[in-house]
């Protein structure tokens, strides 16, 4: 079975863990509708991607 040479220092253990925390979704501000939506998504309500038409616009009533 392999075992470790060295002991694993504090400061290279948290180097490793640095990507382990979770961050909350980024969203920003729609700037035709004024919306909020996730950053390079389709607008599922317009169907709008960059100022062009992707999808079909949602009819939700």
């Amino acid at each position: 079975m392999a075992v470790p040479k060295r002991k694993t220092s504090p400061a290279k253990r948290g180097h490793r863990r640095s990507a382990d925390a979770l961050a909350n979704p980024t969203y920003i501000e729609d700037k035709d509708s004024g919306e909020l939506r996730r950053p390079h998504h389709v607008d599922l309500k317009t169907g709008l991607y960059r100022g062009r038409q992707i999808l079909k616009p949602r009819d939700d009533a």
